[in-house]
């Protein structure tokens, strides 16, 4: 528009002499024909950076034009009577020709605040009505699953029976998950008595959980202050005995950890989510901790109890093996998020590390029927970015950030009906994926030759 106006007067601009944004559109091609490509903005939303001219004789003037969120545009440049359509998506071009290549550890040129612009603001909305019909669900499915099992009692049924009824204890632990982040309600106590409720009938401490999982988002992509599945600096990986290298990246072990993670955390770290002295609580969070080892005390009596009622056997076909399976799934899905990508993806330490770019080396994946059964927890990017976005919007607000986050968003592999495909990307991943440099404020996974 500026180049209009002055072309209007007579005047021809000056060559620019400010540096190129990272962000917004660009172009160094004077005869460059911008064409905006599909976009469900109006004009009235567009924002562009500012730009000031200034003349021998005019006063400086600035034009703007203002966009909400970061549109992908194409310029078509003639060049020997061809066009060359250059697409850009939030700054980062494919520019082969100029040897330009996406670096994921690079800083994004966009802010936490843009991503959060993107998202429409129903997605923000907590309908704790809407949030206990999914435990009202799961629940009804589970004493459905375990009567019809029980009824039927056919060793053919059993092991179709172990596998859903893990898949919906694994259901379970997601709703009480959202209990933790808030992202049930906006009602504390409510958020507490659901997440007591479901987490203590799988027996997980509530509050142990919720207090270390809170460190997790809050460190997500730190090589030291993470606290899930984070990596193993080298000197501490070189320390553990064959037996622990075994145990951690040979399957199944890795995939049925996370009970005694609960007991005495990674390799490195020490501390139970179970005690209240743990170096994983502030002495403010004491009670809380110690609430809820009391409630999975009790679910743990009445498992005993329901042992010498219907007999231990009938109770692991009923809810020990399930239990197991949902353990399986837990660590299988935690661990994908942050692991097995095609592309090595980044960790960071020091001045390198931010919320936004820890977050943004987290993996949505594609979990087939299964997404919609625990509850879209495969949209991971959004959710680690911003916790408190209800589970039912998840799936909305990633859409919605994706013009925004660009290439530093790596679209998840199509599941089929069931995610099978996983399976090889685990075990990919845990051929590959041993330990990172103990120097470095961005470091990538490297592979131990001599793990068999």
């Amino acid at each position: 528009m500026a180049s209009w106006v002055l072309s209007e007067c007579g005047l021809k601009p000056l060559p620019q002499n400010f540096p190129r944004p990272r962000t917004g559109i660009t172009s160094t091609n004077p005869t460059t024909k911008t064409r905006f490509l599909s976009s469900n903005k109006s004009s009235a939303d567009l924002r562009f950076p500012k730009v000031n001219f200034s003349t021998g004789f005019l006063k400086r003037r600035s034009f703007e034009v203002r966009v909400s969120a970061p549109l992908k545009v194409a310029f078509v440049e003639e060049e020997d009577r061809g066009e060359r359509v250059e697409e850009i998506v939030n700054g980062v071009a494919e520019e082969e020709e100029e040897g330009i290549k996406f670096d994921p550890g690079s800083a994004p040129p966009f802010k936490l605040a843009d991503i959060r612009a993107a998202i429409p603001k129903h997605c923000w909305v907590k309908d704790p009505w809407k949030s206990m019909s999914y435990v009202v669900r799961d629940v009804a499915i589970i004493f459905g699953l375990a009567a019809a099992a029980a009824s039927i009692n056919n060793w053919v049924v059993w092991p179709l029976y172990w596998a859903a009824q893990g898949t919906m204890f694994w259901a379970l632990f997601v709703l009480g998950h959202d209990c933790g982040h808030g992202s049930f309600s906006n009602d504390h106590k409510l958020n507490s008595v659901v997440g007591h409720l479901l987490h203590s009938s799988i027996l997980v401490p509530y509050h142990g959980w919720r207090i270390s999982h809170r460190t997790h988002h809050q460190n997500h992509g730190h090589v030291e202050n993470d606290e899930s599945w984070h990596p193993l600096p080298e000197r501490i990986y070189r320390k553990l005995d064959n037996i622990t290298k075994s145990l951690r990246f040979t399957l199944p072990f890795p995939m049925l950890a996370y009970p005694f993670y609960l007991w005495g955390r990674s390799p490195g770290k020490a501390g139970s989510h179970f005690h209240p002295n743990s170096d994983l609580f502030v002495p403010s969070e004491k009670k809380d901790v110690i609430t809820s080892t009391l409630c999975w005390t009790a679910m743990a009596a009445i498992l005993v109890g329901l042992g010498f009622v219907m007999g231990p056997i009938q109770l692991l076909k009923l809810y020990g093996i399930p239990y197991w399976v949902f353990v399986m799934w837990l660590d299988l899905v935690t661990y994908l998020h942050h692991h097995g990508h095609e592309e090595k993806l980044p960790w960071y330490r020091g001045k390198e590390w931010s919320y936004l770019r820890g977050g943004l080396t987290t993996l949505d994946r594609d979990y087939g029927v299964i997404n919609n059964i625990h509850h879209d927890i495969g949209t991971h990017v959004i959710h680690h970015l911003f916790p408190q976005i209800p589970h039912y919007h998840l799936v909305e607000a990633t859409e919605a950030a994706k013009p925004v986050i660009g290439k530093y968003y790596r679209e998840p592999k199509k599941s089929g009906p069931l995610p099978f495909h996983l399976i090889g990307t685990l075990i990919r991943s845990l051929k590959q994926d041993h330990y990172v440099s103990d120097t470095g404020d961005v470091v990538y996974y490297k592979t131990d030759p001599d793990l068999k």
